[in-house]
């Protein structure tokens, strides 16, 4: 899992490090020290703890003008135990929904399982985002799945051809324009 970055090729757009409105703002990094894991397994030094064991992220792109922002996540996302929702909530998607986002595209590919709790965090995301939304790209089918049993997909725009965009081959303003449309084609 150490050779899985987080995708740098956006960097000339956004850096959540030099961002003074994100939560990682001023935060370094080390290219070499291996310091984060997911049980038994360094990842790279370039994912952002979010203070859970298991759930790492690293937000790629925020364009406060147009309200949105795109999120890679790598590891387990567990609820059960760890609360993993919570704490991404109350730590980060808030941060950037008090700065106006509302509008939150969630990279999945790179998250292995899913362990339900309840959903009151979700419906908490899902309202505070009034006119914006919250989309799921590329999650597996197992972690799909998952969501969708115990229902808490409906809080989430998700499946279809959001789970088959080659989004590296886009710059962040056309791969969140792919998105928007989407989103807005099933909405409407």
């Amino acid at each position: 899992m150490h050779f899985v970055e987080p995708y740098f090729n956006w960097r000339g757009y956004y850096v959540a490090s030099e961002d003074p409105l994100s939560p990682f703002f001023e935060r370094e990094y080390s290219e070499f020290e291996f310091t984060n894991n997911i049980y038994d397994f360094y990842i790279h030094p370039q994912w952002d703890s979010i203070g859970s064991p298991t759930l790492f992220i690293k937000i790629l792109m925020v364009d406060y003008d147009a309200a949105y922002a795109i999120v890679e996540l790598i590891g387990e996302w567990n609820d059960a135990i760890e609360n993993d929702i919570m704490i991404l909530k109350r730590d980060i998607i808030d941060v950037l929904i008090d700065q106006g986002i509302n509008q939150f595209i969630l990279i999945g590919e790179n998250v292995l399982n899913f362990h339900y709790s309840d959903d009151c965090y979700y419906e908490e995301w899902f309202d505070d985002v009034e006119e914006g939304w919250i989309a799921m790209v590329n999650f597996h089918d197992h972690v799909v799945r998952e969501f969708e049993r115990i229902n808490i997909d409906h809080y989430f725009v998700m499946g279809g051809e959001l789970e088959d965009i080659e989004w590296r081959t886009y710059k962040p303003q056309h791969f969140y324009e792919k998105v928007e449309a989407l989103v807005t084609k099933r909405l409407g």
